[in-house]
């Protein structure tokens, strides 16, 4: 079959076609790549070839020198540089030939391929004229093909390489000239115009310096906002997106231009018939008010610690309030009751930057909507209702509290009355702003006025279209989580009732009837699920007898699903099954959280369904997660008692700690080891040898995610305290691997690795914790002596780095406690008496009390050994 046949069959409607065509090309990349490639480019860059398989040639090219996985594009910029320099320069050079195609695509096409090429090769310093060669062509006048296929090239080159902006900057002020040339308002091709605008959004990141210059960032601004006025609608979007940009980018410069064009421009694009430009001109408001909010938070931590705020706020969203309040309430009168759920529009985007917009200018809002509430909350049209409801549901966060009191008061009733709405997006709506209430101002609910037709109506609703029903369960887990018993809570308040506590036994059988009806599906049925979780987890004693028949309900409900396995016919019956058994298994996790030793009667039952749960489970599926969280809270509920269920189980957890490449699995079975351990104490001494090996194996594992290694490090401080001295044979490996882990040093210019040393340092603080307390008052703690200079180096690093969290700051103190306290007669008296280590206790830095209390204990205990 020859080439361009082969390409055709990879658009084939036959699916048997399609993949038969692809694995002939992926085996024919595999076999001889410098022949793949320049077969591909060959009919790229052929004028003959039908438009649709020159298209296919591209992409197939595109996608042998790109890929999303980090690992997999190293191997494909491997594969592209080992090629002889013919092969790449001839494939180059059909690229740059194709981008001039007159036919369809291509010239897209190609501009991605050689935006794949120049993503590979400009990092290594090789084909750095590529630039220069398209800017020539970006001035070709007689082709508006070639120039928009160019302009897109460069728009992508800039997308593909924004995370390293150091190799397109000596070349922004030409990139720059280029893209605002073709941006102009004097441009007469649209198709380049917009071109130019999409490529200038892409480059926006790299011309920091010429925004930092006056008469480049006004010509720029300039062409922007003519771009906002263009005939053609897709250039108007294109150049809204690009303020949005420059506004998240470069607000500390916008205050001349917000006076001088942006607030008209934008109020105006707010209003334009054409929905993409007025989601774009509303997405500019939203971006302004979550700059805002984000200010003001840094000013008040600033203001807190008699610091000056590194940027301060323009209160651009004040200022413009009186102008962009009327065309948003406007625009949530514009509901298309057909629309899908998940569908954008624009009177969803006017609802959301309201609510920004609240978080924005706080008080302020509240008397610039009222009237409008009032105004349209008992309208005769729905769309007015609706959007009343909408408005007071969005601005429940932002306001004084103090400030909505009076008015949530006084909407409650309206409220709960309006759940029997006549229409289905009002009631849904309304559902939604019950539970922002029971959310964020659960104070206003009087428990004796409103609590009883509050419940009621939302109980009914949950009778109501899947939607209604999702909200009301939103809104009643609300109630629970905000009403009920929180674990650390005063020990006597678990012993009262809560004012939910009369409610609990309807709410939960209305909640698990809900999770049975034929209409409740995925989504609307995890809320269910979800809702209940959150009535156990609250639950005071007089409702534990309700906990203890939700237990019995869902396993019995589990025994029932595990029966039916052999039924599953197809995905989407195993994908149902799988979302069934995971909420299971989480309303069991909270139910064995809340009756902690309570649940012993009813542990041989959880355990025979979780072990045929895990045989049933096929090993891509999220529900070994789920099933070895249950595993995980009964270990910490029975303690000792968890001990006859480990044989059992640990054929089970090995294979979980061998998946390497599944991070989530393996990360929770390594939890396992540490729950475990802590539930037997010194009775994990007899698997300690196995879990030890295994999880030192996982570290030398190149696959492995190194989030879970740092998770294997905090592990071995569990056993060690399990297990105290029978430690001992695993001592020097553990501490050879976190001496070495502990010295890593972050690049402070890579937040991402900065993150993760914090985070690696934070686990090595963790297991050192673990291994002094396992040791420590035990004949065996000298085995620790020549570790202690380096837990001590490790602690000083922890200490002195300016990026130090909170947590980091603790753990470091009270591992230096720890050691004294471990060796108080004087064994490491020289080392603690280090000048470092007296600064350190005498912290001046602001910590939670908790923290001060840590620190007040290491200074006693340092105090003692030293003396």
């Amino acid at each position: 079959m020859n080439a361009t046949e082969l390409l055709a069959n990879t658009l084939s409607p036959d699916a048997h076609t399609r993949d038969d065509a692809t694995q002939k090309l992926e085996s024919a990349a595999r076999e001889n790549f410098p022949a793949y490639v320049m077969m591909l480019s060959t009919e790229l860059v052929n004028e003959a070839s039908p438009p649709h398989v020159r298209n296919a040639a591209g992409l197939a090219l595109k996608n042998s020198l790109s890929a999303r996985e980090i690992a997999r594009q190293t191997d494909y910029a491997n594969r592209w540089l080992a090629l002889d320099d013919g092969t790449r320069n001839k494939v180059k050079q059909d690229a740059l030939m194709a981008l001039a195609s007159t036919a369809g695509k291509v010239g897209t096409v190609a501009a991605q391929v050689v935006s794949a090429i120049a993503a590979v090769e400009l990092p290594q310093g090789q084909w750095m004229d590529v630039i220069t060669i398209l800017l020539g062509f970006v001035s070709e006048q007689s082709s508006s093909n070639l120039r928009v296929a160019t302009l897109q090239a460069i728009g992508f080159i800039c997308e593909a390489l924004q995370n390293k902006p150091e190799i397109l900057s000596m070349r922004s002020n030409e990139i720059l000239t280029a893209v605002i040339h073709g941006a102009r308002k004097d441009e007469s091709s649209p198709d380049v115009q917009l071109a130019a605008i999409q490529a200038l959004y892409n480059s926006l990141e790299f011309v920091r310096d010429n925004f930092e210059r006056d008469g480049e960032r006004n010509y720029i601004m300039q062409v922007v906002c003519e771009a906002t006025q263009s005939p053609s609608v897709p250039v108007q979007v294109g150049a809204f997106e690009c303020l949005v940009k420059i506004m998240s980018l470069y607000y500390d410069k916008m205050s001349y231009y917000m006076e001088r064009a942006l607030f008209g421009l934008t109020v105006m694009g707010m209003k334009h018939s054409e929905p993409e430009i007025a989601l774009q001109a509303i997405e500019f408001w939203s971006t302004v008010c979550e700059l805002e909010s984000e200010l003001a938070w840094e000013a008040s931590e600033a203001n807190e610690y008699g610091e000056v705020p590194e940027n301060e706020s323009k209160f651009f969203a004040k200022i413009a309030m009186p102008e962009i309040v009327p065309v948003l309430l406007d625009l949530l009168t514009h509901q298309d009751e057909d629309a899908d759920e998940d569908e954008w529009d624009v009177s969803k985007a006017a609802a959301t930057c309201l609510g920004l917009l609240a978080q924005a200018v706080q008080d302020n809002i509240v008397a610039a909507v009222i009237p409008f509430i009032e105004a349209n909350i008992r309208a005769q049209d729905w769309h007015l209702r609706e959007a009343a409801v909408m408005t007071f549901g969005s601005i429940l966060d932002g306001p004084d509290p103090n400030v909505l009191t009076p008015l949530v008061n006084q909407a409650l009733p309206i409220l709960i009355d309006m759940m029997a709405d006549t229409n289905v997006n009002v009631k849904d709506t309304v559902a939604w702003t019950l539970g922002r209430i029971c959310d964020l101002l659960v104070s206003t609910i009087q428990p004796d006025v409103h609590l009883h037709p509050l419940v009621s109506a939302l109980v009914s609703g949950l009778q109501d279209n899947p939607r209604i029903a999702a909200n009301c369960c939103w809104a009643l887990m609300n109630l629970a989580d905000q009403l009920g018993y929180v674990d650390g809570d005063e020990p006597d308040s678990f012993n009262q009732p809560s004012p939910l506590s009369p409610y609990y036994e309807g709410v939960v059988q209305a909640l698990l009837h809900l999770t049975e009806t034929t209409t409740s599906e995925g989504q609307h049925r995890t809320a269910a699920y979800e809702a209940i979780t959150s009535f156990v987890t609250h639950s005071t004693a007089d409702t534990i007898p309700v906990v203890q028949n939700t237990a019995v309900t869902i396993l019995m409900r589990m025994e029932q699903l595990l029966s039916m396995q052999n039924q599953i016919v197809g995905a989407d019956d195993r994908n149902n099954w799988n979302d069934l058994m995971s909420n299971f298994c989480a309303v069991i996790t909270s139910v064995i959280r809340k009756l902690n030793d309570g649940i012993q009667p009813l542990a041989d039952r959880i355990m025979t369904l979780i072990l045929q749960l895990i045989n049933a489970a096929s090993k891509t599926s999220t529900l070994l997660e789920d099933a070895f969280l249950v595993v995980g809270a009964l270990s910490a509920a029975l303690e000792q008692g968890f001990a006859p269920y480990i044989p059992a189980f640990l054929p089970h957890l090995y294979p979980a700690l061998k998946a390497h490449e599944d991070t989530q699995l393996c990360t929770v079975a390594v939890g396992i080891i540490g729950d475990i351990s802590r539930a037997l104490g010194d009775q994990t001494a007899q698997y300690s040898s196995a879990f030890m090996n295994v999880l030192l194996e996982n570290l030398q594992s190149d696959v492995l995610n190194r989030n879970v290694k740092i998770s294997i490090l905090s592990c071995f401080g569990d056993i060690a305290m399990a297990i105290g001295p029978a430690f001992e044979p695993y001592l020097a490996a553990t501490m050879g691997v976190l001496r070495q882990a502990g010295a890593v040093q972050p690049n402070p210019l890579d937040i991402d690795l900065v993150e993760y040393v914090g985070n690696l340092r934070d686990g090595i603080l963790e297991a050192y914790t673990g291994i002094v307390a396992g040791f420590k008052n035990t004949p065996k703690v000298e085995l620790l002596l020549p570790h202690v200079p380096s837990m001590l180096e490790l602690v000083q690093r922890c200490l002195a780095d300016s990026e130090r969290t909170e947590n980091t700051i603790k753990l470091a103190v009270g591992l230096l406690g720890d050691l004294a306290d471990a060796f108080p007669n004087g064994q490491i008296k020289q080392l603690l008496l280090a000048e470092w280590i007296a600064n350190e206790l005498r912290m001046k830095s602001r910590v939670s009390p908790d923290t001060k209390k840590t620190v007040r204990w290491a200074r006693e205990m340092v105090k003692r050994a030293t003396a």
